[in-house]
C-alpha cells in the first residue's frame, strides 16, 4: 500500500506533528485585530487616554478558527473599554502556564513585541490567576489585564443605577481581594501611627480589611434593593400579568428589539454590553392581553462569575419568566456558539427550564445559509429584523401564542358599576367575545381562577 506524501516529504502524519511543533514554537500572529482610528471615535466621550493594548491569548482545545473569533472578540471588549489595540497573538499549548500564562520563553518574546509598538498594557484571553499576573507583569514591565476584569471594567462604566453600580463594584471588589498587589515595596511598608506600633499591619493587609468591609457593606445595601425588586416582581405577579423575558448574546439586538415591540427608549449602541441595567416595560399581544416585557444583562463567552453572582437578583428574572425570547445575532460568523454560550449562564440561574422562543435578530444581514441552519437546529424560531421592522408581526403573534392561557372559559354578563372587572378581563383574560347590553357587558372569555371567582361573586351566568 503506498503513501501519500505532501511536497515536502513528509507522510501526513508526520506533516501535522510538524506543523504542531510549529505552532508551539512561536507566537501566532492574528491578522485584522489592530484598531483603525474611526473605530476609537465612539469611546472619545469617555474623556480617557486610549491605553495601547496588545492581546494574547493561549490556544488549547479547537480549532485554529476558534481560537482566532475568541481572541477577535477580546480585541472588541479592549475597544469598547477605551483601548487601541496594536497587536494579537496567541501561543499553542496543552494548558495554559502555571507561572506566566504563556511560558517564559513566550513571555519575553511578548515583552519584545510591547516594546517594538509602545503598547502600555497586555490583555490575556483568560482568567489569570494572582501568581500569573504577578509574574507576567515582571516580564513584560507593563500592566497585564484579563478577560474577567476587562468585562468588569466594561460593566463599570455602562452602570446607571445604583443598583447597577452597586452590583457591578461588589464584583469588582471580589475579583480583585485576592489579586490586590503593588508596584516594588509600596504595598508592603508596615502602617504608621498610633495603634500600629509592634508588629503593625501592612499596607497590603489593611486594603483587604477595607474591601471586606466595603464589600460586606454592598451586599447589605444589595440585599435590600433585592427586596424592593422582590416587592416589585411579587405585585406583577399578583396582577396575574404574564413575564416574558428578553435574554442574548451581548450586541444581538436586544435593547433595539425591546424598543421596537414597547418603544422603551433604551439605549441603542453598536457596542458590547451597551446596556447593562434591566428594563421592564408592559406590552399588549394583538388581542389586547398585557404582559411584562424586560430585557437582562447581555451574556458573552466565559462571563464571569463574579458578574453572574453579583447580578444573579436580576438574572432570575429569566428563572421566574413564562417565556424567554433568546435573541441571537443572525450576521455573527458563529452564532450557535454565543446560543451555547447564553444557555450556559441560564442553567445557572435554573432559567434553562423555562420555554424559549429563539429569535434570530439582523435577519436584514444573516446569511441565508446560517438562517437555514439555525431554523433547522432550532424547532422554535423565528428571524425578524428590530432595525428594519420585518418579521416583527410575526414575533408578536408567536408570542401570545406562548403565553400561558388562562384554564376557565366564563359566560357572564358583567353589571356597568362593576366596570373594574370588564377592564381586568381586558389585561389578563383572552377574550372570545364581547357584547356591550342594556344592563351589562357580555364577556365569553378565558380567565384564571382569582378572575373566575371574582366574576362569579357579581355576575349572571349567561345560558
Amino acid at each position: 500500500m503506498s503513501t501519500e506524501h505532501d511536497k515536502s516529504g513528509y507522510d501526513q502524519t508526520e506533516y501535522d506533528e510538524a506543523q504542531e511543533i510549529s505552532d508551539r514554537e512561536a507566537l501566532r500572529r492574528v491578522a485584522g485585530l489592530s484598531t483603525e482610528l474611526e473605530d476609537v471615535t465612539e469611546v472619545e466621550y469617555r474623556q480617557l487616554r486610549l491605553e495601547r493594548v496588545v492581546l494574547v491569548g493561549v490556544w488549547t482545545t479547537g480549532t485554529v478558527k476558534e481560537a482566532e473569533r475568541s481572541l477577535a472578540e477580546l480585541a472588541r471588549l479592549a475597544e469598547t473599554a477605551g483601548s487601541e489595540v496594536l497587536e494579537g497573538v496567541m501561543q499553542r499549548r496543552g494548558k495554559p502556564d502555571a507561572a506566566t500564562y504563556i511560558g517564559s520563553g513566550k513571555a519575553i518574546e511578548l515583552r519584545d513585541i510591547v516594546a517594538a509598538l509602545g503598547a502600555d498594557t497586555v490583555i490575556c484571553d483568560g482568567e489569570l490567576t494572582p501568581g500569573q499576573l504577578q509574574q507576567l507583569e515582571k516580564v513584560v514591565a507593563v500592566k497585564v489585564v484579563d478577560r474577567t476584569w476587562l468585562i468588569l471594567d466594561i460593566f463599570a462604566q455602562h452602570a446607571r443605577s445604583r443598583e447597577g453600580k452597586a452590583q457591578v463594584a461588589l464584583a469588582q471588589m471580589d475579583y480583585m481581594l485576592p489579586r490586590l498587589r503593588g508596584w516594588g515595596d509600596a504595598m508592603s511598608r508596615q502602617a504608621g501611627g498610633i495603634g500600629t506600633r509592634g508588629p503593625g499591619e501592612t499596607k497590603i493587609e489593611t486594603d483587604r480589611r477595607r474591601i471586606r468591609t466595603r464589600m460586606a457593606k454592598l451586599r447589605r445595601e444589595l440585599r435590600d434593593m433585592g427586596t424592593a425588586r422582590e416587592v416589585a416582581r411579587a405585585s406583577r405577579r399578583n396582577s396575574r400579568l404574564p413575564s416574558v423575558v428578553i435574554v442574548g448574546y451581548t450586541n444581538a439586538g436586544k435593547s433595539s428589539l425591546l424598543n421596537r415591540l414597547t418603544s422603551a427608549g433604551v439605549l441603542v449602541q453598536d457596542e458590547l454590553f451597551a446596556t447593562v441595567d434591566p428594563t421592564v416595560r408592559r406590552a399588549r399581544t394583538p388581542s389586547g392581553r398585557e404582559f411584562t416585557l424586560s430585557d437582562t444583562v447581555g451574556f458573552v463567552r466565559h462571563l464571569p462569575h463574579q458578574i453572574v453572582e453579583a447580578f444573579r437578583s436580576t438574572l432570575e428574572e429569566a428563572s421566574e419568566a413564562d417565556l424567554l425570547i433568546h435573541v441571537v445575532d443572525g450576521s455573527a460568523e458563529a452564532p450557535a456558539d454565543q446560543i451555547a454560550a447564553v444557555r450556559e449562564v441560564l442553567a445557572e440561574v435554573g432559567a434553562d427550564s423555562v420555554r424559549e422562543l429563539i429569535v434570530v435578530n439582523k435577519a436584514d444581514i444573516a446569511e441565508p445559509d446560517t438562517l437555514h441552519e439555525l431554523a433547522r437546529s432550532s424547532k422554535h424560531m423565528l428571524a425578524v429584523s428590530a432595525r428594519t421592522g420585518d418579521g416583527i408581526e410575526e414575533l408578536v403573534h408567536a408570542i401570545e401564542a406562548d403565553l400561558p392561557s388562562p384554564s376557565v372559559e366564563v359566560d357572564v354578563l358583567v353589571p356597568y358599576d362593576h366596570a373594574e372587572l370588564v377592564a381586568r378581563i381586558y389585561r389578563e383574560a383572552e377574550i372570545i367575545e364581547l357584547d356591550h347590553q342594556e344592563t351589562g357587558t357580555r364577556v365569553r372569555a378565558k380567565v384564571d381562577e382569582q378572575l373566575a371567582a371574582a366574576l362569579a361573586d357579581v355576575c349572571e351566568p349567561q345560558p
